[in-house]
């Protein structure tokens, strides 16, 4: 009798408004911040950080949108969003950079379309290279 693997559900963690985290998160699917995190948050998937939400640390995923209040150094393998309504202090390296007109953007940004394999990004090399146009 062999085994099977479960099927992957995609999970959406959440931080709440008013909690306060202090250290480190690691997570494989997404995960959203309405509330404060000190410290480092590394996933796989995409942070969503709403407009009640506070990040001062490091922050290192695929996909980002942040509404709220951003201190961080932050490294995205795909695209960042800063909605209209965040505030972001620090240093960005992305592949891609999508800023909203009301954004208040402070800090450096690097863009560099290698970055999603410097991420360890669990898609293979094949699909990170960019596809010829024909």
């Amino acid at each position: 009798m062999s085994k099977n693997k479960e099927p992957e559900i995609p999970v959406i963690n959440i931080l709440g408004p008013g909690a306060v985290v202090k250290g480190e998160i690691q997570v494989n699917g997404d995960f959203r911040i309405d509330g404060t995190l000190n410290g480092t948050i590394q996933c796989k998937g995409k942070i969503v950080v709403g407009p009640t939400g506070k990040i001062d640390g490091e922050i290192i995923c695929q996909n980002a949108d942040f509404s709220g209040e951003v201190k961080a150094n932050v490294k995205v393998g795909e695209l960042l969003t800063l909605k209209e309504t965040a505030i972001f202090n620090g240093e960005i390296n992305t592949a891609k950079l999508a800023i909203e007109p009301g954004a208040k953007f402070s800090g450096t940004c690097s863009m560099n379309p290698g970055t999603s394999k410097e991420l360890k990004s669990p898609l293979t090399d094949n699909e990170l290279r960019p596809r010829e146009k024909p």
